[in-house]
């Protein structure tokens, strides 16, 4: 078993499949090599699309491994073995006693990770809310879903078990809601759109996700809808279908209107040296504002896991993207 080294997090390990377990499962055959896990983990990973065969993503654990397949596994971070409370102001939108909202700032990371055991989303609020301590989960105590540390905006937070699992059967089914706001370079040809693109591993830089071919990652699907557009920058309603990991930056990339301030996807260095050098001054103290993705989760509704009431949600665009907008000589 060969150990595939990464540049940031995760890492990855890929095997041969040898002749005398030519047909197994490839559940039953991943949990007989050398891999940290049980079974049941190796299943999770399988099901999240973890898991490849000869680089097609192979999500059902019941597949049938043959000799020679090259079978690669994409093991998640290693993180602490459980998070502890820590007084960090919150702000709250909405809390009862089955689930709380939060708008998360932009620069916090939601649950404890290589590389960020302490001062997270979950640290707060196992702080404020001591229930979440009795979660299964101690890394991700009632976290329903997640946004990138950069990113900013609404999240719904499970205070008990059965609302966590109810709350995540709507995401599932797709019926949780979620739009953001986001400021991108330039402005896509048409006012109204949909990318509808699969998403997986970049094959060369993979700490990094990209679009791929039909069969090679999971299914994804954003829609756009143009708010306002300035003069190098255009400002965008984005809704989710599907929630798979930098959805949004990644397919904003792949139409070329990247994020602006993103550095992994080509929304800051990248982007600037692509512009007339008599324009650059004004977008670097567009940049220097944006010291992250212009992203924000301005939106959010789901159905209530006891009440069965419709919640909806909003959140103000934070104070950093408005001034790159007016920077950017438009209006929010």
């Amino acid at each position: 078993m060969k150990r595939l080294p990464d540049e940031r997090e995760g890492s990855f390990v890929e095997t041969v499949v040898p002749p005398d377990q030519s047909l197994r499962r490839l559940d039953q055959y991943l949990s007989e090599t050398k891999l940290p896990a049980t079974r049941s983990r190796i299943q999770r990973w399988i099901r999240d699309g973890g898991v490849s065969v000869n680089t097609v993503v192979v999500e059902k654990c019941g597949h049938r491994v043959s000799e020679g397949d090259i079978v690669t596994v994409t093991l998640p971070e290693v993180a602490p073995s459980s998070a502890e409370p820590e007084s960090i102001p919150l702000d709250i939108v909405y809390e009862d006693d089955a689930l709380l909202v939060v708008n998360k700032a932009a620069g916090m990371v939601v649950h404890p990770a290589a590389g960020h055991a302490r001062s997270t989303l979950v640290n707060a609020l196992l702080h404020h809310c001591k229930g979440l301590r009795q979660f299964e989960d101690p890394v991700r105590p009632g976290i329903v879903h997640r946004l990138d540390k950069d990113t900013s905006g609404l999240m719904v937070v499970a205070k008990r078990e059965d609302a966590h699992a109810l709350l995540s059967r709507q995401l599932a089914e797709r019926r949780v809601k979620r739009r953001y706001i986001g400021l991108v370079w330039g402005c896509p040809a048409e006012s109204t759109g949909t990318v509808d693109a699969p998403i997986g591993r970049h094959p060369r830089h993979r700490q990094r996700m990209a679009v791929v071919e039909a069969g090679r990652g999971r299914m994804a699907v954003t829609h756009f809808s143009v708010r306002s557009v300035m003069d190098d920058g255009s400002l965008l309603n984005l809704d989710l279908e599907t929630g798979r990991t930098h959805q949004i930056r990644v397919h904003l990339a792949h139409l070329g209107h990247p994020i602006i301030g993103d550095p992994v996807y080509g929304g800051r260095i990248k982007r600037l040296a692509r512009i007339a050098p008599q324009r650059r001054p004004r977008l670097r103290t567009v940049l220097d504002v944006l010291r992250r993705q212009a992203l924000h989760a301005s939106e959010l509704e789901f159905i209530h896991p006891y009440s069965g009431r419709t919640h909806s949600f909003k959140a103000p665009v934070p104070d950093d993207m408005k001034q790159a907008v007016a920077l950017l000589s438009g209006g929010i």
